[in-house]
């Protein structure tokens, strides 16, 4: 006599509409009284309990089963639309546009519980054809991060973008820096544009794009304070940025520089313009590099008009960006004798030499390195 299956045994029939066995198993009641029953289908019946053995290997674990079409796409849209709250709007476009036009195109077909690292792998070598390094691991990370999102929701099982690793990828634009030659040739040129004393204050200070875009006139002192012990100069206070939040890129890169004359010189003319021409109407946030309307320069706005100061000089405009001026004042330094510990100080890095030394609450003393330095640099050249 053939034995009966024990109650909530798996069962096993042909289904005839998708021509596949099928494997069944009965796993009690849900809280409102529904059957559990899990199944797993295959072209043979050993596929076919194979399935469902995954089946209960996955539910045993706690894991909720992914629908069987949840894409790789719909995980990176599920991450675009609720993973990136609170980041800066700056670098949510530029992740936006990452994904969308390198990872769902590639990837977003495949079924994520079929994603394998080889095909993680051959899409990281594939894009390294034509794409710098930096740009692929910051590829691999937006996947590593969209697979992790998925198994916090218990889409996938596991992380396979862990298991790659990022290949070397093309070489990417250089970073240049001015010679003193090239230097006093845009200072120059620029005489007279409206770019000029953000030009002449990024050489000779070495402060970031984005924050000479948030300086304050609050934060900017043209005087000093000689009489003081020790004896303050003209300094600008770099506390801030246009970054998420307002703050500098690290706490590290706050700090307080002092002016060399040619800063002063500047900057006390457009003070003084700003003043003659919008009075006490002048930007709200006091801003000292600010638009027509009083807000903050736009990053895209300043390239363009630092290109066009660029035209009137023998460089090419289009080899040459703003941060570059932040580069030239380091080679500058670098080329009359500062040491690179001062120089770490003055443009902000973080670095184990100079800890304890810049990661101060007080932004005090001021450091006067720098404009020292830029001083005898461009008064020698005026004098000849």
């Amino acid at each position: 006599m053939t034995k009966r299956r024990s109650r909530g045994d798996s069962g096993l029939h042909w289904d005839d509409k998708r021509q596949r066995w099928i494997a069944t198993a009965s796993l009690g009641y849900d809280p409102s009284g529904k059957r559990i029953v899990k199944r797993g289908s295959g072209k043979t019946k050993t596929e076919a309990k194979n399935k469902l053995k995954e089946v209960l290997r996955d539910y045993e674990d706690g894991l909720t089963i992914a629908p069987g079409d949840y894409t790789v796409a719909q995980a990176t849209n599920d991450w675009l639309t609720y993973g990136l709250s609170g980041l800066d709007p700056n670098t949510v476009a530029t992740t936006t546009t990452l994904c969308k036009i390198h990872v769902i195109p590639a990837l977003g077909k495949r079924k994520l519980r079929e994603l394998s690292a080889q095909d993680v792998d051959k899409w990281l070598a594939e894009k390294a054809t034509a794409l710098s390094t930096s740009t692929l691991s910051r590829l691999h990370s937006c996947l590593n991060r969209i697979i992790k999102r998925a198994m916090a929701r218990d889409k996938v099982r596991r992380n396979v973008v862990e298991l790659c690793r990022v290949p070397q990828g093309q070489k990417g634009r250089p970073s240049k820096a001015l010679t003193m030659a090239q230097a006093e040739e845009v200072l120059r040129a620029s005489e007279g544009k409206s770019l000029h004393a953000y030009i002449v204050v990024s050489l000779l200070t070495g402060a970031r794009t984005e924050e000479l875009r948030a300086l304050r006139w609050d934060h900017v002192d043209l005087v000093g304070d000689l009489d003081a012990v020790p004896p303050a100069p003209p300094y600008i206070a770099v506390w801030r940025s246009v970054r998420n939040g307002g703050d500098t890129k690290t706490r590290k890169s706050r700090r307080t520089l002092a002016l060399p004359k040619l800063c002063v010189d500047v900057l006390t003319e457009l003070q003084t313009a700003q003043q003659e021409e919008q009075g006490d109407t002048r930007s709200e946030r006091g801003l000292v590099f600010a638009s027509a309307t009083g807000t903050e320069l736009d990053a895209a706005n300043v390239r363009r008009a630092f290109r066009r100061v660029i035209k009137h000089t023998s460089l090419n405009p289009a080899e040459w960006t703003p941060r570059e001026l932040r580069h030239s004042f380091v080679s500058l330094l670098s080329d009359n004798g500062t040491p690179l510990e001062e120089i770490s100080r003055l443009v902000g890095h973080s670095s184990t030499a100079v800890t304890e030394l810049v990661y101060r609450k007080q932004i005090r003393p001021v450091l006067q390195g720098g404009a020292v330095v830029m001083d005898h640099i461009f008064d020698s050249q005026q004098k000849r």
